[in-house]
């Protein structure tokens, strides 16, 4: 690697670590649950992904592995790739962003059953709507709900169909929630937008 690949890579290293902190501070991994992604180059497309079966609630020197455009390791070494791999490598193929964040909470998987059957959650009247640029009065947030197939190549020709823009979020059905944007605080700013919408609309469903 060239010095300015490398410096590049540690820059990128440490601002996913810190958002890794920031979103296990909240409890979004359990189980060694999630997975999270930052672009490293364009050319040659790599990005670093989290190492699988990794305890996310500590921060070492083996929560990250830089992968290809195709999700495998550019270098030999033991770590194995997040199982959901893919769907980062649909996000950089087919995108501009910079970075790319999946969770499982217990609100998003409710959630994701509950409109399982409609393929999607529609937010109208919410302020937090405004983090996709949806400023509009009567603005619709639609996030799309797939499939939770257990083939992961399967997975990431339906998630594909939903990566048409720079940044957005599709739902898994009993899975969780894949975001992406321009970069890293895109990417959390639209996780953490999400997931309040999400919780609102459980709370809103347990009142009536």
């Amino acid at each position: 690697m060239t010095e300015q690949t490398l410096n590049s890579l540690e820059e990128e290293w440490t601002e996913l670590a810190d958002v890794k902190d920031v979103l296990a501070a909240r409890d979004w991994f359990m189980g060694t649950s999630g997975n999270l992604a930052i672009k490293v180059s364009d050319a040659p497309l790599d990005f670093l992904v989290t190492a699988s079966g990794k305890d996310k609630y500590k921060r070492t020197d083996e929560d990250f592995l830089l992968v290809d455009a195709d999700g495998a390791p550019v270098e030999t070494t033991h770590l194995k790739p997040s199982a959901e791999t893919l769907l980062h490598s649909v996000i950089y193929n087919k995108t501009n962003a910079g970075c790319s964040l999946h969770v499982h909470t217990v609100a998003n998987n409710v959630l994701s059953e509950i409109y399982g059957r409609d393929g999607k959650i529609d937010f109208k009247g919410q302020e937090l709507i405004k983090a996709f640029g949806l400023w509009d009065e009567d603005a619709v947030l639609s996030i799309p709900i797939i499939a939770n197939h257990a083939d992961i190549p399967r997975l990431a020709e339906d998630f594909a169909e939903h990566v048409t823009a720079d940044k957005g979020a599709v739902l898994i059905r009993n899975h969780g929630i894949t975001v992406w944007g321009k970069d890293a605080f895109e990417a959390k700013k639209l996780l953490e937008a999400s997931e309040f919408l999400f919780q609102y609309q459980l709370a809103l469903l347990q009142l009536k």
